[in-house]
């Protein structure tokens, strides 16, 4: 298995032992405005000034991958990576990109392997990284391996046109 997630845009949610489900404080891409974005909820996260959509990434782990990941009401691609991974370095900040150009259609779940087995072993992850698009908790996409942005774009809007 391979690899982790590059140096912090100020859009990923950094956690250990469970601090991802306080959120993060996110910067509005159209008006600037910094907005806390919880690791969960009901609806899919708002700037408070310009009621733009704003990217969703979160971190989860054995624990809190059902209430972070399965309850989102919006598509999620999940990110199995480990910090050891030059792959997974490589194509981490080309899945924030992606979650900032999808903000409000997908929300981006970043998974250490090292951290949480169940998870990787769940969904028979035999390599890093694995993304995996899951809509209501179910894998309706899979890609192994590091891809450039473009290719990343054409594999979740494929993902996302199926899910209707």
């Amino acid at each position: 298995m391979c690899c982790p997630s590059a140096a912090g845009t100020g859009l990923a949610y950094r956690s250990g032992d469970n601090e991802a489900m306080t959120g993060e404080v996110v910067r509005c891409g159209h008006c600037g405005q910094a907005n806390r974005v919880p690791a969960a909820a009901a609806g899919t996260p708002r700037c408070a000034k310009c009621h733009q959509a704003l990217p969703w990434i979160a971190d989860a782990d054995d624990t809190t991958f059902g209430e972070v990941a399965e309850a989102a009401k919006i598509p999620v691609i999940v990110d199995l990576w480990a910090p050891w991974c030059a792959p997974c370095r490589m194509v981490s900040p080309a899945l924030e990109q992606l979650a900032r150009d999808l903000a409000g259609k997908v929300k981006l779940v970043k998974v250490n392997v090292d951290t949480s087995p169940q998870i990787s072993q769940r969904f028979g992850a035999q390599a890093i990284p694995t993304l995996l698009v899951l809509r209501r908790g179910q894998v309706i996409a899979r890609q192994t391996g590091a891809v450039p942005l473009a290719a990343l774009r054409t594999w979740a809007d494929n993902a996302l046109a199926a899910t209707g």
